[in-house]
């Protein structure tokens, strides 16, 4: 009888936990950046700032993330450290398209 509360239980801790954020961690350079188009580098800021963007939402206390922390806790840290990786990844990206923008003489 025990088993059976627990299974339900468990599959919707873990259905919140798989709806943690888990932005994408990108390279801060690529082999293609000195090609790169003013309106390429503008696009590639605009999505920097979306990957932030969700990646802050991975360390708010909203409440899938409150509930992953109550129900399965190493998720929810790693969603936070992952977070924080995107984040650090997406502004050293940012500071070489700001230069690669400059050298280029793009309009920021």
């Amino acid at each position: 009888m025990m088993f059976q509360k627990t299974v339900p239980a468990l599959l919707v801790g873990l259905s919140l936990v798989a709806g943690c954020v888990s932005p994408e961690v990108v390279a801060s350079t690529d082999v293609s950046d000195e090609s790169m188009t003013c309106e390429e580098i503008r696009t590639q800021r605009a999505q920097l700032d979306e990957i932030r963007e969700e990646a802050r939402k991975g360390k708010t206390a909203s409440g899938k993330n409150v509930a992953a922390v109550l129900l399965f806790w190493p998720a929810a840290i790693g969603n936070y450290a992952n977070a924080s990786e995107a984040i650090e990844a997406a502004n050293a990206r940012q500071k070489v398209l700001v230069d690669l923008a400059k050298k280029k003489r793009c309009k920021l």
